[in-house]
């Protein structure tokens, strides 16, 4: 039985993810594969190079620069998170990423991403992180509005999050039956349509089976979120997720709130860990 990792995405809210991926590396515990979205990839990818810390010491240190995440950015590139810096400078020279441990690491870890032509999700495996995979998963974490589409493999694509925000019944039909979910939001939490829609129209205005996507993005979220509950009352995956909203903008740059919500992921995943270790046997 494929034991899986499950990572939604939700921007900075993901430190909370880190936090929780942190602890699991802490205490040894495997996957035989991890799928992402968005933030839950960027952040995520640091599991399978076995990277305990990275995510939370390197969002803290740049959180003011201007060219990893700011409207400057935006202006001068296209781009919210400076496409350059953070999948070039980033890994390669300000903060190394592990490129050895996550190639030499069995563990499959796959991305989601948005298909801007079909409006429907992409899902790709990350086998060695070299540049054209770092290029998807910037695609997985290109937010609409604030990101150019990204274009790769003959492509265009779009935050994966647009699409399948929780992709447990993609990665249960690629033949994961025993998963941990981890979420960004707390149980309770219901996704109301965008109040963004008429500059999202605008703005995929070439796409329009990406708009009617985002028309319904709330109703597909909300199902997905039944489908993973419903799972869990089967007993066929494990969730952790914030006890209540993390009450963190989806931009923060204040360290001590990332820091905050890093540990808020921390509690949660070592108030879990006996639960979990059994669940996985």
């Amino acid at each position: 039985m494929k034991k899986g990792l499950v990572m939604e995405g939700g921007a900075m809210r993901g430190m909370f993810t880190a936090g929780v991926c942190d602890v699991l590396l802490e205490n040894g515990i495997n996957f035989d594969g991890a799928i992402g979205v968005s933030a839950g990839a960027t952040f995520g990818c640091n599991f399978k190079s076995k990277q305990i810390g990275r995510a939370i010491r390197y969002n803290k240190r740049f959180a003011h620069n201007w060219r990893y995440c700011s409207f400057l950015s935006l202006l001068l590139t296209g781009d919210l998170y400076g496409a350059d810096f953070c999948y070039k400078q980033l890994p390669n020279k300000l903060d190394l990423f592990d490129y050895e441990t996550y190639r030499s690491n069995p563990l499959k870890f796959y991305v989601v991403a948005s298909d801007c032509k079909t409006g429907k999700p992409v899902y790709k495996e990350l086998e060695t992180c070299d540049e054209k995979d770092l290029t998807w998963m910037r695609a997985s974490a290109s937010m609409p509005l604030v990101s150019r589409v990204v274009k790769v493999d003959g492509y265009e694509l779009l935050d994966g999050g647009m699409t399948d925000s929780i992709p447990l019944k993609a990665f249960e039909d690629m033949g994961y039956e025993k998963n941990l979910v981890i979420l960004t939001q707390p149980r309770n939490f219901v996704k109301e349509a965008s109040s963004s829609l008429k500059l999202m129209k605008f703005s995929l205005r070439k796409y329009p089976k990406m708009f009617d996507a985002m028309l319904h993005r709330h109703e597909v979220y909300n199902q997905e979120k039944a489908y993973v509950f419903e799972q869990e009352e089967a007993g066929k995956c494990f969730v952790i997720c914030p006890f209540e909203s993390l009450g963190i903008s989806r931009t923060e740059n204040n360290p001590d709130e990332l820091q905050r919500v890093y540990n808020l992921g921390r509690l949660a995943a070592q108030e879990s860990l006996g639960r979990l270790m059994e669940f996985l046997k």
